[in-house]
């Protein structure tokens, strides 16, 4: 996929870089209390294979997604994304589409079998948006809350 000048897909890999993206990653998760919170987490998930993606516009970040590879016995090599978010201000302008793509060809290039996620029952939005991209409801998330 390309990018423009203008915009850019990077990986952030730093404290910094991770925490760059905490705003915008608290609009889809506003348990998140502090960047400090939000980068130790993904610090934690980074040593268990998770990847946290952000697009760049004209120095502003304004899509995050992290996702993770998975081996599943129902799909194969599987890239799961965990979250995918746009700030509010950048909806609706190809931003989520941008990061969605690139995910797609990211596990496109790399050979994988699936490419899936979930998304919140109440986010009627976003699934507007993944019914436009082709994706389809294969199944039911179900949690149990233990704490």
């Amino acid at each position: 996929m390309t990018i423009s000048p203008e915009t850019a897909i990077h990986f952030a890999s730093t404290p910094e870089s991770i925490a760059r993206c905490y705003a915008v990653m608290r609009e889809l998760r506003p348990a998140l209390v502090s960047a400090e919170e939000f980068v130790a987490r993904v610090q934690q998930q980074q040593a268990e294979g998770f990847q946290l993606a952000f697009l760049e516009r004209q120095g502003q970040i304004v899509t995050v997604a992290g996702f993770r590879v998975q081996h599943l016995l129902v799909s194969g090599l599987t890239l799961y994304v965990d979250d995918l978010v746009t700030a509010d201000a950048f909806r609706s302008q190809g931003n989520g589409k941008a990061m969605l793509d690139w995910l797609i060809a990211y596990a496109r290039e790399r050979g994988y079998d699936t490419f899936s996620l979930d998304s919140g029952t109440h986010r009627r939005e976003a699934h507007a948006f993944y019914f436009r991209e082709d994706m389809r409801i294969s199944s039911f998330h179900f949690v149990l809350p233990l704490k």
